[in-house]
């Protein structure tokens, strides 16, 4: 992982949330919310809460009673998901590193993190701290994306990018986001953290924008890919946009457009 890779910063998560929330995290937000209520946590964690997609989704179904702390490295991202979610006395939001969470054992019934795994420097030594923070019976919730070829729009972006830099092409798509979708080596980082009922589900959605160019924005400038066109020419940024735009448009249509995203859900208990 490039150092870049987790630099969300400037208008970025402002983007992210307006743009790239919609198209692909709410579906799934909706999916963690649902599998979290399931289980009647009292005491609910939230790793790599970015803008609040499923602290918004989960909050809805959560009775008044929850303490629910969500928690993101990153304080830019968690400032706009604690201004999107408003006043709600169950919430506390906390800036942690995953790696170092800064609370006590034994202290939640359900911790719970998407799309956040695939940026941890250290993955195993991530999930043995969710894992430390559980209490005895406790779930741990995740979810990844799948392979970039099962994520129509992101191959479609990385592949537009790279003929457009040939010498240099921008991965972060490939390399992070959906660079961690192998189950077995999931499994086996879990394993090594101490959990032993593991469990994978692979989920399948659409992912609908309204036009070729908001898809292009999300992706090109509400992402890290964003420092990566710029690194590269940052005089080409609405350039490297267009390019996207034009080619969603060619392949998806010019109205709304809509095409395959794909996750894999995990649950996962010591």
């Amino acid at each position: 992982m490039s150092s870049t890779d987790k630099v969300f910063a400037g208008s970025v998560p402002r983007l992210y949330d307006e743009y790239l929330v919609p198209l692909i995290f709410s579906v799934y937000a909706d999916d963690l919310a649902r599998r979290i209520a399931a289980l009647s946590p009292s005491d609910l964690l939230e790793i790599a809460t970015g803008t609040g997609a499923v602290t918004r989704a989960a909050a809805a179904l959560l009775p008044s009673g929850v303490r629910y702390v969500a928690t993101d490295l990153n304080e830019p991202m968690l400032a706009v998901a604690k201004q999107r979610q408003g006043d709600d006395p169950r919430i506390t939001w906390r800036q942690a590193d995953a790696l170092a969470l800064p609370f006590d054992d034994a202290k939640f019934d359900v911790v719970c993190c998407q799309f956040g795994a695939m940026f941890f420097p250290d993955r195993s030594k991530g999930y043995a701290e969710a894992k430390r923070v559980l209490k005895p019976g406790g779930t741990y919730l995740l979810g990844v994306w799948d392979r970039i070829e099962d994520n129509v729009f992101a191959d479609d972006a990385t592949v537009t990018l790279g003929k457009m830099f040939p010498d240099d092409p921008p991965l972060f798509m490939a390399r992070t986001p959906h660079g961690y979708h192998d189950k077995a080596v999931i499994k086996s980082d879990l394993e090594r953290a101490g959990f032993k009922d593991i469990s994978i589900d692979t989920v399948t959605a659409m992912s609908r924008g309204p036009s070729a160019e908001y898809v292009a924005i999300a992706y090109c400038q509400g992402t890290p890919l964003r420092g990566e066109i710029e690194a590269r020419d940052a005089s080409k940024l609405a350039a490297a946009t267009d390019a996207v735009a034009e080619a969603i448009r060619k392949r998806h249509g010019s109205g709304p457009v809509e095409a395959k995203i794909q996750a894999l859900m995990i649950t996962a208990r010591p």
